[in-house]
């Protein structure tokens, strides 16, 4: 039965407070492996992938109230019991995910910040990396994806010098679903470059 966000009002999850962990055997009590899409926008990628794998739990981090209705509105339209949205900037997000809960985090398109003097706002830094390691399970992984190249590159080079992380493929082929982003990155022919991570056990 297809249902939309006013009957299904815990497509939303809201933390309890600005600090508080976020419980996440309440939200999803069977214990399944939970993905976690950081800077999820519209919902696109992350509700294809609720839906392609029923067997997982998925949460959406997204900041920007009217994409986080929509994705709202898709989980609730789908009917979906395995995906949340959070609506909270990511690095707070990772601040409030449990340590060790997570065995996939996804990084999409995230904002390039191209001009010199915005670049300090990038999210994928040495901080960030360390935050993502805290959250992940043994051999968690974090997938990156991008359609700027010098950005690819800065990211890279962060994590090589970073101990938080070690780079497990460059560029793998994938038959995940496509983000909204990328659809259009995709039609205007512009090259996607990919980037996968696994934490590091010993943090070497």
């Amino acid at each position: 039965m297809r249902t939309n966000k006013r009957t299904f009002p815990g497509a939303e999850l809201k933390p309890v407070g600005l600090v508080a962990p976020l419980d996440l055997a309440a939200v999803f009590p069977r214990g399944a492996p939970l993905e976690v899409d950081l800077g999820c926008g519209d919902g696109t990628f992350l509700i294809a992938r609720a839906r392609a794998h029923p067997e997982r739990d998925f949460l959406g981090v997204e900041q920007m109230a009217g994409r986080v209705r929509s994705a709202c509105r898709k989980i609730g339209g789908h009917g979906l019991t395995n995906a949340r949205i959070l609506r909270l900037e990511i690095l707070h997000a990772l601040t409030l995910l449990p340590p060790a809960s997570v065995e996939v985090c996804h990084l999409l398109f995230p904002d390039p910040w191209p001009k010199r003097r915005h670049q300090e706002r990038r999210i994928v830094t040495r901080d960030f990396l360390r935050a993502v390691r805290r959250v992940l399970q043994k051999n968690g992984t974090l997938r990156i994806k991008t359609d700027q190249p010098e950005y690819f590159a800065t990211m890279e080079e962060v994590v090589r010098n970073s101990k938080e992380l070690s780079v497990v493929e460059l560029n793998p082929e994938t038959d995940a679903p496509l983000t909204t982003f990328e659809q259009r990155f995709l039609e205007e022919g512009l090259p996607i470059h990919r980037l996968v991570l696994r934490k590091l056990s010993d943090g070497r």
